[in-house]
């Protein structure tokens, strides 16, 4: 799984946190999150403040 899979990833977060309000989560623990997924292999220089949004919103659509 790549940064670009937003969707995919905000689906496996909300599966692994799923007490989480993703509203609450800062940047910093999101990427360390998404990188710790199983699936997930990708390079961190590839994750910017746009993509953590995009994830981010992306998880809170998952969970509403």
């Amino acid at each position: 799984m790549k940064w670009t899979e937003v969707q995919e990833i905000a689906i496996q977060l909300a599966d692994k946190f799923p007490e989480t309000d993703p509203t609450r989560v800062n940047f910093v623990d999101l990427m360390n999150w998404v990188m710790a997924l199983p699936e997930f292999d990708d390079d961190p220089k590839h994750c910017g403040e746009r993509v953590l949004e995009a994830i981010q919103q992306a998880w809170i659509d998952e969970v509403a």
